[in-house]
């Protein structure tokens, strides 16, 4: 988990990569631009912030906000990508900054992707480096006399995983951090919030009295008053303000609400799996574009397509050659073969159909007359704001949203999947030792 919100430098960068590397495309720019506008009121005036938030250095280190769930994916998949990248550049495993920079590449090229670069389609002169790892697969041939190389794998351990939404049970967790009030295998004492104690301020004799995260503690109250403001805060705060709860994560409660990566539903916990409990699972398979080589189909921006997938189980060979069969034809006929199934299913249980042209919705006369705020597009979001009164700031307190809209209290923090053994540091507890496994000296692969 991200110790802080996604700053409003850190989403600067995202949008000045995405106009960098693709300087024609401004509607992708566009979409990258957190709507500003959420800081008007029929009744405030806010109209400072609607033009100085997002961009001003004096609030360069506060949450970014205006952002959609939709938004926030995007940023989580563009980070996955970026930092994969970095990796493998400063390995020399692909081209060094320092050669791009001589070749003067400034964009215009199809980005790096993780999955395409994994598939083997992310490679060829000007692209490899120059410490590839060594291909020990004995008909592998090197060029020029040369050892024959690879491009890195997932059994190198060299990617990182994707950086996502953390899952409302992960952030819940995240934001108790009951790490510091266990002894041994029993929680000695409960929270109300990420900090101990039952109140909202400070016990300790150093800070006494001051007020541990930034919410709204009464009507027209923001900050206290004139000359001795109690969290130092108007509207939002630095990531970094306030002190870490015990896992060391800053405002878990107050400053921005996070969104999760759940879809609501009001009786969610009593539906949850026990392990991993999350709502909102789209299962997809990366289309193929040549399914004989297996090279995967890619959008215009050079990121896979994704489809429903067609099955929960492994196929046999036979069912996946007939689909692969109909695939291709679908695609040979189809005008559009660059379309995400994905996409337009999220539209499948809304109360109306968007407009492609922004013109005008229509109903969807299947639901109309029937219809809820609860769909399968409200997403959870936790934490309390700036705007909120104390009972948000306790982490079991869930509201929604839909998965297109954004407010100026609403901002979010990535996630990332352990992998390997599930405690990061063991040492000096109880448990049995685990023998590593002796390697063997070689191995043909």
């Amino acid at each position: 988990m991200d110790e802080t919100e996604v700053s409003n430098t850190d989403w600067l960068e995202y949008m000045y990569w995405t106009k960098r590397t693709y300087p024609q495309d401004r509607e992708l720019y566009y979409n990258t631009i957190p709507d500003t506008l959420v800081w008007r009121q029929p009744l405030s005036y806010n109209e400072p912030y609607v033009d100085n938030y997002l961009r001003h250095p004096g609030y360069q280190d506060y949450p970014v906000v205006g952002v959609s769930w939709d938004q926030a994916n995007e940023y989580c998949d563009w980070r996955t990508q970026r930092v994969n990248e970095e990796i493998l550049r400063e390995r020399g495993i692909i081209t060094d900054w320092k050669t791009m920079a001589k070749n003067k590449k400034t964009g215009g090229d199809a980005a790096f992707n993780t999955d395409l670069y994994l598939n083997g389609q992310y490679r060829g002169k000007g692209i490899d480096g120059k410490k590839m790892p060594k291909d020990l697969n004995a008909a592998a041939k090197g060029q020029g006399g040369k050892p024959a190389t690879r491009p890195a794998r997932i059994e190198d351990g060299v990617l990182k995983q994707p950086y996502r939404l953390p899952s409302e049970a992960e952030w819940e967790y995240s934001a108790l951090a009951l790490a510091g009030n266990t002894q041994f295998e029993n929680i000695s004492d409960g929270k109300v919030y990420p900090w101990n104690g039952m109140g909202v301020r400070s016990p300790k004799k150093s800070t006494r009295g001051l007020i541990l995260a930034n919410f709204k503690r009464g009507a027209g109250d923001n900050m206290g008053t004139g000359g001795y403001l109690n969290d130092k805060a108007d509207i939002t705060a630095p990531v970094r303000s306030f002190p870490p709860n015990d896992f060391g994560l800053y405002n878990m409660a107050g400053n921005v609400n996070e969104w999760t990566a759940d879809t609501y539903r009001q009786l969610s916990y009593e539906d949850f799996e026990d392990f991993n409990p999350f709502r909102g699972n789209i299962y997809t398979d990366k289309r193929l574009a040549n399914a004989d080589k297996g090279l995967l189909a890619k959008d215009k921006y050079g990121r896979p397509i994704k489809d429903l997938a067609k099955t929960s189980k492994k196929q046999k060979w036979s069912e996946l050659n007939g689909q692969r069969a109909t695939a291709a034809e679908s695609n040979a006929t189809n005008n559009n073969p660059t379309a995400n199934a994905v996409i337009a299913a999220n539209n499948s249980g809304k109360a109306f159909t968007p407009d492609a042209r922004g013109y005008a919705d229509s109903v969807n006369t299947t639901l109309y007359g029937n219809t809820t705020l609860v769909n399968d597009h409200s997403k959870v979001y936790k934490g309390g704001s700036w705007n909120d009164r104390a009972y948000w700031l306790n982490p079991a307190t869930r509201r929604f949203m839909d998965q297109e809209d954004a407010t100026a209290e609403v901002g979010f923090r990535c996630a990332m999947g352990m992998i390997g053994e599930a405690e990061i540091n063991p040492a000096n507890k109880a448990h049995f030792r685990v023998k590593k496994a002796k390697s063997p000296k070689k191995i043909q692969l």
